[in-house]
C-alpha cells in the first residue's frame, strides 16, 4: 500500500487530476482528511480475496472525539476528465461534512439523518398514493367480499353492498377513503335520496335509510382503519350528528295505533306468513320491547307454568321482569319449538342468531300501517290506552304490566298471588279482546 503520506495533511487539494487517474493500490491524501482509497487485489484474514474498490473518503475526529470515516462515493478515473471531476465533487463533499463539523455536527449522523428522512418521505409518498388508490368504493367492495358475502345469505349480501352503491353519493363514493372527513360524510348522508330502483321508500323512511347506510360505513372504515388504508372513522363521528338532523318528535310521543284499530291488524298479522309476523305478535300479545321479544330464548320460558322471566340485561330497567302469558302466546310459542335450540325468533338470514330490529317494521311496512304505527306504539302504548281507558286493571298492575321503572316502589307486592294473578288476567283479557271480531275505524291497506 502506498500513501502520501510526505506531503502535509494541513493542506488542502494535493492531488492532480492526473495523479487521480494513475493512482496505485493504497490511500492517497488530499489533505484536511479526504482520501482517494484504491483496493486491488486483497485477502482478507480469513484468506477470501476482497473486491476490489476505488473510492473516496473523509477521515475526521467526530465532536465526541471518537475518529470516524465516511464514503464519500465512487472515484472514477476512466480519463483525466472523469478524474478531474470526481475529484471536484469530492473535495465540496468533504467541504460540507468540515462544514457540518465546524458547527459541532457528526457529518456521518447528519446524513444517516437525512437518509431516514428521505425514506420515511418515500414511505409517505408510497402510502400516501396507496390510499389513493383506495377509494371509498374499493375499501366497501372489499370488505364486503371479505366479511358480508361469506356470512350472509346472497341475497342478504346484494342488498348490503347495493344499498351503498345505490344511495353513497357519486363524490364520496369515488373519493379515496383517507381523504372523507367527518362533515363531509355527515353531508353526504343528509343528501340521499330514495334510488329509482329502492321501491317504496317514503320522504319519513329515509333517516332509517341513513341509518343503515351509516352503520355499514362505520363497518367499512373501521376496516379501512385496521388494514392502514385510514386513519379515522368518520362514520362513527357522525353518528350522534345525523341522529341530531332527524325530524323530532313531541316529547313523550310515539306512533301507535288506536286500540280499537288493534283487533282487525292483528288479524292481519295473525294471517301473515314468517317468524317476523309471530314476533311482532307475541310483542303485542305480552305488551314487550322490542328488543326483549327479539332476544327472547327458550331457557326463560316455563310452558307448563305459563310464565316468561325475562332476565335483567334484556330490560330498559336492569331488573328481571316476569310476564304471565295468554292462552294465545302459549299457541303461538308452541308454534315456534323446534326452529331454533336457542332462540325464540331465531332470524332466517342467519341462524343461532336473533332477527335484526327491522324485521317486525318490515311486517308493517308490508301491511301498509307503517305510517300508523311503530312496533313499540303498537306493542306497548296502544296496549296502555286500552288498559287505561277501558279499566282493565288497576293503575299499578297496568304498570307492573309494561315494567315501568316507577313500578319498582310496590316491587314487594309483584310476588303476592293475587297480584300475579290480576296481572295474568290482564294479559288474557288484552288477547281475549285482540281476538275479537272487528270493524275497525280506519280503513288499513291491503298487504
Amino acid at each position: 500500500m502506498t500513501t502520501n503520506s510526505k506531503r502535509p495533511t494541513a493542506r488542502l487539494h494535493l492531488l492532480t487530476a492526473r495523479e487521480v487517474q494513475s493512482a496505485g493500490d493504497g490511500d492517497h491524501a488530499d489533505g484536511g482528511g479526504l482520501l482517494l482509497r484504491i483496493r486491488r487485489g486483497r485477502v482478507s484474514a480469513a484468506g477470501e480475496t476482497l473486491p476490489e474498490s476505488e473510492s473516496w473518503v473523509l477521515r475526521y475526529t467526530a465532536p465526541s472525539g471518537k475518529r470516524r470515516e465516511m464514503g464519500l462515493g465512487v472515484a472514477h478515473r476512466a480519463s483525466t476528465a472523469q478524474a478531474g471531476a470526481s475529484l471536484t465533487t469530492a473535495r465540496g463533499l468533504a467541504h460540507a461534512a468540515r462544514e457540518k463539523l465546524s458547527s459541532g455536527t457528526d457529518p456521518l449522523v447528519a446524513r444517516e439523518a437525512h437518509r431516514d428522512a428521505a425514506r420515511a418521505a418515500d414511505g409517505q409518498r408510497k402510502a400516501d398514493k396507496a390510499r389513493e388508490h383506495w377509494t371509498l368504493a374499493r375499501a366497501a367492495r372489499d370488505y364486503h367480499e371479505r366479511v358480508i358475502e361469506p356470512t350472509r345469505t346472497p341475497k342478504h349480501a346484494a342488498q348490503w353492498l347495493s344499498s351503498l352503491e345505490n344511495h353513497v353519493p357519486t363524490a364520496l363514493w369515488r373519493a379515496p377513503i383517507a381523504s372523507i372527513a367527518a362533515p363531509a360524510l355527515l353531508a353526504g348522508l343528509m343528501a340521499i335520496k330514495p334510488h329509482e330502483r329502492a321501491r317504496n321508500l317514503k320522504g319519513d323512511r329515509l333517516p332509517e335509510t341513513q341509518r343503515r347506510i351509516r352503520q355499514r360505513l362505520d363497518a367499512v372504515f373501521e376496516d379501512a382503519i385496521f388494514s392502514g388504508r385510514c386513519t379515522s372513522n368518520p362514520a362513527a363521528a357522525i353518528r350522534r350528528k345525523l341522529r341530531e338532523h332527524e325530524p323530532r318528535r313531541e316529547r313523550g310521543r310515539l306512533l301507535a295505533l288506536s286500540y280499537r284499530e288493534a283487533p282487525a291488524l292483528l288479524q292481519r298479522v295473525q294471517a301473515a306468513p314468517g317468524t317476523a309476523a309471530r314476533c311482532l305478535e307475541f310483542a303485542v300479545l305480552t305488551a314487550a320491547r322490542t328488543s326483549e321479544a327479539l332476544l327472547a330464548e327458550w331457557s326463560e320460558f316455563d310452558l307448563a307454568a305459563g310464565m316468561w322471566a325475562c332476565p335483567a340485561a334484556h330490560m330498559k330497567g336492569k331488573a328481571p321482569h316476569a310476564v304471565y302469558l295468554s292462552a294465545r302466546a302459549l299457541e303461538l310459542l308452541r308454534g315456534q319449538l323446534g326452529q331454533d335450540e336457542r332462540f325464540v325468533f331465531p332470524s332466517p338470514m342467519n341462524p343461532g342468531k336473533p332477527m335484526s330490529n327491522m324485521s317486525m317494521l318490515a311486517v308493517l311496512d308490508r301491511l301498509g300501517v307503517r305510517e300508523q304505527t311503530t312496533v313499540h306504539g303498537l306493542a306497548r302504548a296502544t296496549f296502555s290506552t286500552w288498559a287505561n281507558e277501558t279499566g282493565a286493571a288497576r293503575p299499578d298492575v297496568i304498570e307492573a304490566a309494561l315494567a315501568h321503572e316507577e313500578a319498582n316502589r310496590v316491587r314487594a307486592a309483584y310476588m303476592r298471588a293475587d297480584f300475579a294473578r290480576e296481572r295474568r288476567a290482564l294479559l288474557e283479557a288484552w288477547a281475549g279482546y285482540l281476538a275479537q271480531p272487528a270493524a275497525p275505524a280506519l280503513a288499513l291497506r291491503a298487504g
